[in-house]
């Protein structure tokens, strides 16, 4: 976790800074940090996630220009070939339902986090129920 505490400070989103490290067998995969996407500006270069705004796009119901740490990470191990089948991540914010859905869908089968980011009660609902399905394990540390 201590890692991915870390990699969070490459990250330039400035609302969150969200760190993820992949593992299996005790060896690191792949990391992945919350920011833009590459090439793009990043918002720590603006001040703001969007040009025509003056703040981040979070508070004013608009989705921020981040792509989130474990799709980062996710994408990383894709575009080198490595496979993420069976392992398990750390993260330091709980995922979000999204990334959760990417999670699963990538195979990886537990997630740790350290803090938690409040999320809808119908996206808790949802989460709830690929939680049941026993496709992947979220814990605190």
């Amino acid at each position: 976790m201590n890692i991915a505490e870390v990699v969070a400070t490459r990250s330039t989103c400035i609302t969150y800074q969200v760190g993820c490290v992949v593992v299996r067998d005790k060896q690191i995969l792949v990391t992945g940090y919350n920011g833009p996407p590459s090439g793009t500006p990043h918002c720590t270069e603006n001040g703001y996630c969007y040009p025509e705004l003056s703040q981040c796009g979070k508070g004013l119901g608009l989705p921020s220009r981040a792509i989130h740490a474990e799709v980062n990470a996710i994408a990383q191990a894709a575009k080198r070939g490595i496979s993420i089948l069976g392992s398990s991540i750390y993260v330091t914010k709980r995922p979000c339902l999204g990334c959760l859905k990417a999670v699963i869908a990538a195979g990886i089968i537990s997630v740790f986090y350290r803090e938690v980011i409040p999320v809808s009660s119908a996206d808790r609902i949802v989460e709830d129920l690929y939680l049941e399905s026993g496709l992947v394990q979220i814990k605190e540390v």
